[in-house]
Formats: structure tokens, sequence, C-alpha cells
């Protein structure tokens, strides 16, 4: 493993700027998530250090190398698609056996039958090797996918939302099987995703992306409790961060146009009132729709609060978060 540094990318295609003057490390061992919306840079973020497109400006440093001019084959990355991108007339051994059969790897085979053991035995799927790709369920083909590029043992893997296409359960589960490998190997990853439960629960580090722009770049409860923006605040945290007029309520400081509230960060039972105007019962908590002055916010309360539709409400905030007119924190 190797640590991975972007130092002033930028990549244009045309007119259309997909990196502009990114610069991040990804340490090594670390589990990085570029988290943004669609059009944020991030995938071309993964091809530039793949090596599948060359920066216009800037250069890639791996493992103290600047690895810039070379190719994907020469830079000993692996990648992993939405799509599984699995030989569907392979066996699963076959699969993850075609990246070290390749002239750039020529691995003896006794090497790689224990490459594949080893790699089938952490994705705990040793009893599927002999399967057809087309046999196996969708989570079974993203783990082998996975598993074509741990056995090639890069200096680090890049993700591109690799569990997107799969249903909420099996993503969950698969979320915290690939945190456990990640961990059990020390490998380095750079992740893509627009999820932010995924940057919450997987990442070490998080590079919150806005048109090819690195906005903040910290773990994951750094930006949560202290974004450096209204658009870095609300890329985490479910329910959305509350952004407020910040005279709504006493004691903004100066220079300050809204007021930033995480739904579990609005006291009940005192300062202005709020109408109730809808209530999503979620078993463990209640989520509570509210409406104050003509402005929507919601907020957290016990599952069983004895509360309706319609009723009046005191809130105030509690540690809240203040923004400028341009939206970037005071």
């Amino acid at each position: 493993m190797a640590e991975v540094r972007l130092e002033g990318i930028s990549k244009a295609f045309g007119a259309q700027v997909a990196i502009d003057d990114v610069s991040l490390t990804v340490p090594d061992g670390a589990f990085v998530v570029l988290l943004g919306p669609t059009g944020a840079g991030k995938t071309t973020t993964l091809r530039l250090i793949a090596g599948l497109e060359r920066p216009d400006a800037g250069r890639i440093v791996i493992g103290g190398h600047d690895v810039t001019a070379l190719t994907p084959a020469e830079r000993n990355v692996a990648m992993v698609f939405q799509q599984y991108s699995l030989y569907p007339h392979m066996s699963v051994r076959e699969n993850l056996a075609f990246p070290l059969r390749s002239p750039v790897c020529n691995l003896p085979e006794e090497e790689i039958a224990r490459r594949i053991g080893e790699v089938a035995e952490i994705l705990q799927i040793t009893h599927k090797l002999d399967n057809r790709a087309t046999a196996l369920s969708g989570g079974e083909m993203q783990r082998v996918s996975i598993g074509r590029a741990l056995v090639r043992d890069p200096v680090i893997h890049l993700m591109d939302e690799p569990l997107s296409s799969l249903d909420a359960r099996l993503r969950a589960d698969l979320r915290i099987e690939l945190k456990r490998i990640q961990k059990d190997l020390g490998a380095t990853m750079l992740y893509v995703t627009h999820d932010q439960t995924e940057a919450m629960t997987m990442a070490t580090h998080v590079g919150v992306l806005d048109h090819g722009r690195l906005v903040q770049f910290a773990p994951p409860r750094e930006i949560y409790e202290d974004p450096v923006s209204i658009y870095a605040a609300s890329r985490l945290g479910s329910p959305r961060i509350n952004i407020l007029p910040a005279d709504l309520f006493p004691g903004a400081p100066a220079g300050a146009e809204s007021i930033g509230l995480r739904p579990e960060h609005i006291r009940l039972g005192e300062g202005q009132e709020a109408q109730v105007v809808r209530l999503e019962h979620l078993g463990d908590q209640t989520r509570l729709h509210l409406r104050l002055a003509g402005h929507d916010l919601i907020t957290l309360v016990a599952a069983h609060a004895d509360l309706k539709r319609g009723d009046s409400i005191a809130v105030s905030p509690q540690t809240p978060l203040y923004f400028d007119a341009d939206g970037n924190r005071i």
C-alpha cells in the first residue's frame, strides 16, 4: 500500500471543467470517501488516479513517485465499478484468476491459487468458487467484483459507487463487510458515493466535492460538526441540516445571514412558537416536521411523544451554526 497525493489537479472536457485545482492526500491505509452529487467530479478524480484520464495541470504521486505520465498498467491500482464487470461464461475462480494471468502480473499458478483462496475466505465466497458468475446473487457478484481488485494487491483500491445498484438491505450488509475487509487488510481505498450514510459509516476521511472543487477534506464527524459552508453541512446528516434565516432567533453574530440547525440541535419547550405539520414514526424515534414563521424545519423527539398535527410547540437553537450571505461558515 502507499500514500496517494493529488497536487493541483485540473481536468476539463471542452468547456466543461470537471476538476478544478484539487489537492488532497489519501493516507496509507485510509478509507477516503469522495462525496458529492452527480457532476461534482468524483468519478473523474478516480479515472485520473487510475490513469484512464490525463490531467490538464498538476501531478499525481503514488508512494512518493510521480505517476502522472504512466499508463494504467504501470500504476498498480485497481478499480471497482458500479456494474459488476464479470465474465459470465467463467466461474468465480476463473474471474478472480483473470487479472493475475495478465502479461503485467503473469504469476505462477501456485501463487494465483493461494491469492484466490485468501481473498475468497476474506469475502466469504469460498463455497462459490466453482459456480458460474451468472449463478450468483447481486451481492455475491459484487463481492467477486471487489475480489478481482483485492486479489491483485494494488497500492490503492478505487471504488466507483460499487454498492449503489444493490437493494437497501444488501447495501447495508456489504457496507459493513467492505469496511471490515479494508481494516483487516490495511488496504488503502478511495471510494466514490453520493450516499452520506456510506460516507459517515465507512470513511476515515471525507472529501466534499462541488463542481470539481474540493470544499472540505476531514474526518466525517468533523465535517458534520464543523462544516465550512452550507454546501458541506448539507452533504452529511439524515435528516438534512435545517437552514433558516439567522434573524429568526436572537443572538446571531454580525454578518450572519443563515442559521444551521441539526435536527438533534433544536431545544423544545422554550423559544419561538412552531406548529406541528407532520410526524414520522420510525420505531426508536419520531421525526417531527414543524413550521416556524413560514419556514420548514425537522427535529427529533422520543418515539412516543405526545404530539399531533396542529399542535404548537416552542423551539430554540442549541449549538447553532452560522453562515454568511455566500453560504460560508462564520
